[in-house]
């Protein structure tokens, strides 16, 4: 392996020097920089990970917080975060905070405890008051996406906006049969997403003058096969059908589109159906949605953390509710209706 006493001597400069060319720390000129950035590529020299940590007091590592890893949302927005630290020279500890009560115990008690992260992002997870102060108690920067929690620096999206704009987008097409495809209180776990966008559906369909309609509500698990059951039963059951369905996830419309042609129905013509995410799948199913740019969270909290430590700041930053962005998609499953 290579050392950094033979990188300093190709290049022709002590070892400090070329520790501080290689950590940006300290002033060394432009040419001795670059006299020292060919001798390592000469030479194959990789920094030391433990030694850089021992020297700087950092491990360049960040702890990722998620509940689901086979989940497409959540191993998006992983992805983001995961490329937004290797441009940065940082790597990435993942931790699966289930609901598991030991589980989760032993991550705050024992895994974060062990100095080996310099800071921690937490992706939709409900934190409760001794979580919360356990992260407090590492004195490290933490970035929440999903909030909000008043005691940590939160990235949110308004899923109340998020819904209603959805469903206003098939009230403005002329719909007003439109159903539901929500969550199972089970699956409801973090900072109550699906009830959120539940409640945003009932206000814009309370603001068109439509009361609600038990029978156009039908829980699914946020996968397309719930989605895909789920609109089974909207459109099999007995009595008015819906001329139009908002699910609270991409993959369940995806399921209720495949469930409509299934079951003989034209989309748009006979249904309109849109989700919420911005699903890589979207464009091959045309489908309307309201993206949510989940690889842009990522990105966004790792560049906010690493933001946050190169500042040196102990002080949170606060982060606005609502401030993660989201854009109505209009494709080729929401049609007019003039019935």
């Amino acid at each position: 392996m290579v050392s950094i006493d033979e990188v300093a001597r190709l290049a022709g400069v002590s070892t400090a020097t070329v520790s501080r060319a290689l950590s940006g720390r300290g002033h060394v000129s432009a040419a001795t920089r670059a006299r020292v950035q060919a001798a390592t590529e000469s030479l194959g020299y990789v920094v030391s990970a433990s030694a850089s940590s021992l020297a700087s007091g950092r491990t360049r590592n960040i702890g990722v917080l998620v509940p689901f890893l086979d989940r497409w949302f959540f191993s998006t927005v992983l992805n983001g975060v995961a490329s937004a630290l290797m441009r940065r020279g940082y790597d990435i500890t993942l931790y699966n905070l289930t609901a598991d009560a030991d589980v989760r115990r032993s991550i705050f008690e024992t895994f974060l405890r062990r100095q080996r992260v310099d800071g921690v992002i937490a992706v939709s997870i409900e934190l409760g008051p001794e979580e919360t102060a356990r992260l407090s108690e590492l004195d490290l920067p933490v970035i929440a996406i999903g909030g909000p929690n008043p005691r940590l620096s939160t990235l949110t999206v308004d899923d109340v906006a998020v819904a209603r704009l959805a469903t206003e987008h098939l009230l403005a097409l002329g719909h007003r049969d439109i159903a539901h495809i929500g969550a199972n209180p089970q699956f409801d776990l973090d900072f109550h997403i699906p009830t959120h966008r539940r409640q945003g559906f009932e206000q814009a369909m309370a603001d068109a003058g439509i009361p609600a309609r038990p029978a156009l509500y039908e829980p699914a698990d946020f996968t397309i096969e719930g989605g895909f059951r789920a609109a089974k039963q909207l459109l099999g059951r007995p009595g008015p059908r819906p001329t139009a369905i908002f699910a609270a996830s991409d993959e369940m419309a995806i399921g209720a589109l495949l469930a409509a042609r299934e079951l003989g129905y034209r989309v748009p013509e006979d249904l309109s159906i849109i989700g919420i995410d911005g699903h890589e799948l979207g464009e091959f199913f045309r489908l309307t949605t309201v993206d949510q740019f989940p690889l842009g969270q990522g990105e966004r909290a790792a560049d906010a953390i690493l933001d946050e430590l190169e500042r040196g700041d102990a002080a949170p930053v606060e982060h606005a509710p609502g401030e993660l962005p989201y854009e109505l998609v209009v494709r080729g499953t929401t049609a007019r209706h003039d019935g």
